[in-house]
């Protein structure tokens, strides 16, 4: 089990802990059990760092090298929240997104993993940071690159691709999700588009690495226990990314 917090020091106003409780490179699942899960099954004499709002956030290491892993939340304003104080106060210079995400085409099935070369997004944040563009949000080369060399040596399929992050989780708008997978989308989820648009804004390093929890054409899906558990070969993709040149 990973060790508790011994004392309650606010350094931003979502996080508490103090300059140097994070290692500069950082796993960031959505749910705040799956932050817990990571420490205590993936990360090495992991100690909990921060837990404001039920946001759980642990440091240990992987490989002998510090690793941190830290939740996000849902959606986008909260990624963008927690990123930018990682990035900005704590000296994090990569974040890597494990989460979920539901497949669109019938070539990506249920349990595949898809990293996320590219975000496509119905949130407005592409078109506010720049006065007068829309940013094109993309991931760190070097970590795409990495990425998709370790999942080479995964058994099950690995997709790269763009991926749609939306607004709205219940969004019904079949007309969207066709054109979209016109358009070579492989999937929808919620926050990679704000941790892409961060890293920017900051000068880091981010990238998505996502299981698919669910089909949008099928209506397969993992339940609930799943969803928490069964993302070993994200984590193993993600934390290859990570360490690369470290």
């Amino acid at each position: 089990m990973p060790g508790q917090m011994s004392r309650s020091v606010t350094g931003t106003p979502h996080i508490a802990a103090r300059p140097g409780d994070f290692a500069p490179i950082v796993l960031m699942p959505g749910d705040p059990r799956r932050a817990r899960r990571i420490a205590e099954t993936f990360l090495e004499d992991a100690r909990q760092v921060t837990d404001v709002r039920g946001i759980l956030g642990y440091t240990g290491s992987h490989r002998g090298v510090p690793m941190s892993v830290l939740a996000s939340g849902m959606g986008i304003p909260s990624v963008t929240i927690y990123a930018t104080e990682l990035f900005r106060h704590y000296g994090v210079r990569r974040i890597v997104r494990v989460g979920t995400a539901g497949a669109i085409p019938a070539s990506v099935s249920v349990r595949d993993v898809v990293i996320a070369s590219a975000v496509h997004t119905d949130s407005s944040l592409s078109r506010v940071l720049i006065d007068g563009a829309t940013l094109s949000l993309a991931p760190s080369y070097r970590l795409l690159r990495a990425a998709a060399d370790a999942a080479e040596k995964e058994p099950t399929a690995v997709h790269i691709g763009p991926v749609f992050s939306s607004d709205h989780f219940y969004l019904d708008r079949p007309a969207l999700f066709d054109a979209l997978e016109r358009r070579g989308t492989l999937a929808v989820e919620m926050e990679a588009a704000g941790l892409y648009a961060v890293a920017c804004a900051e000068g880091a390093e981010a990238l998505a690495v996502l299981t698919v929890s669910d089909h949008l054409r099928t209506g397969e899906a993992l339940t609930a226990e799943e969803r928490e558990t069964d993302f070993d070969r994200t984590l193993r993709i993600a934390a290859s990314a990570l360490l690369t040149d470290v």
